[in-house]
């Protein structure tokens, strides 16, 4: 049981270690970008979004010479009509190769389509303030990155949100010692989000692209830790301040979601195993032990409990997984196991499409 005191002592010093050293990128620190930007937007049946990332990034400011180009990836719905009524220029994506994961094949395209010196890639569900993309390049000129994952706020409304998305902050703030990942440039320690990543082209292009990951799942992590190994230098920002993403609007989206790409998160079996003990020994055994009448569950659930509200305070989340955070874990490692599962047999789903 004193290891259980340890492990969840040394996950909140982290957290709240991180929380206080971690790059942020902020308005205020937003300065005038005189080179080119190509603005990237994957889109595949996002009609709902078009309107509003559209609006969004129309609305930056300080960048000099930038372009928006949206690909459309054999949508079924009307999301190229609505880019086309938004005077988006629009790349029609080609038929997907064999080998190649959908984004990463549109990625690919929208990168060979243009010429910007910085690659903005965003997703179609992510809203970004008008400074967010020159705030961003002027911290990764500050401190002479050649990418940054700018990690957007997770906009959460139903209760399954609420209670499941501050995970996504949670685990990377009590698991990596950011500035230490940064120093080392350990490409294992890596941290990314796709939904908001900025690569020069030049880094971009030396590593291949996404021609390099073209079959990768968690394309964000795969693509930034090929930059890492080939020398060049990036990491992970709180962007809370100046950008947002709603991931998923409905139960079923969530659960497809997450288990497209659980399967491989963790590195293999070995890496699986021993996240799902070390989930359910820090997360869900300290209450176990506490409602049995061991004083020691209590103290490591309410030290557990604080390292969850550092992380929603500090990435603006949600704060309704504070002390609910043995039910978000279980559905996580459900989650783990159900994603095993699809691979297995052939039925990991996501946007109409089987992975392989």
């Amino acid at each position: 049981m004193l290891l259980i005191l340890v492990l969840t002592s040394c996950g909140t010093l982290l957290t709240l270690l991180n929380s206080l050293t971690m790059r942020v990128v902020r308005n205020r620190d937003s300065a005038y970008v005189s080179q080119s930007i190509s603005i990237l937007v994957p889109m595949r049946n996002e009609e709902s979004n078009v309107d509003g990332v559209v609006t969004s990034i129309q609305a930056s400011r300080n960048l000099a010479l930038w372009s928006l180009t949206a690909l459309d990836d054999s949508s079924s719905d009307a999301t190229l009509q609505k880019l086309e009524k938004n005077g988006v220029t629009a790349l029609h994506g080609t038929e997907l190769p064999e080998g190649w994961l959908g984004k990463n094949w549109a990625c690919w395209q929208l990168a060979q389509e243009t010429d910007g010196e910085y690659l903005v890639f965003l997703d179609a569900d992510v809203r970004i303030a008008p400074d967010a993309i020159a705030s961003s390049i002027t911290l990764m000129k500050k401190l002479e990155w050649d990418f940054i994952s700018p990690y957007p706020r997770q906009v959460a409304r139903t209760f399954l949100e609420r209670i499941f998305q501050p995970l996504l902050q949670w685990s990377w703030l009590a698991s990596v010692p950011l500035r230490l990942a940064e120093r080392l440039g350990i490409s294992s320690m890596t941290i990314a989000n796709g939904q908001f990543l900025i690569i020069k082209r030049s880094a971009y292009e030396a590593i291949g692209g996404h021609k390099t990951i073209r079959g990768q799942v968690l394309d964000d992590l795969r693509i930034t830790r090929a930059l890492i190994d080939s020398g060049f230098r990036g990491g992970v920002a709180d962007a809370s301040e100046v950008a947002s993403c709603r991931m998923y609007d409905s139960a079923v989206d969530l659960v497809n979601g997450y288990t497209k790409s659980l399967w491989t998160a963790f590195g293999g079996v070995f890496g699986t195993l021993f996240t799902i003990a070390l989930l359910f020994t820090t997360q869900i055994l300290p209450i176990s032990l506490g409602v049995s009448g061991y004083a020691i569950g209590w103290v490591s659930f309410f030290i557990m409990s604080f390292s969850h509200a550092i992380a929603a305070i500090r990435t603006r989340g949600s704060l309704a997984n504070i002390f609910l955070h043995p039910i978000s874990t279980l559905l996580l490692i459900a989650l783990i196991i159900e994603s095993i599962r699809r691979k297995n047999s052939g039925k990991l789903l996501w946007r109409e499409r089987y992975l392989p």
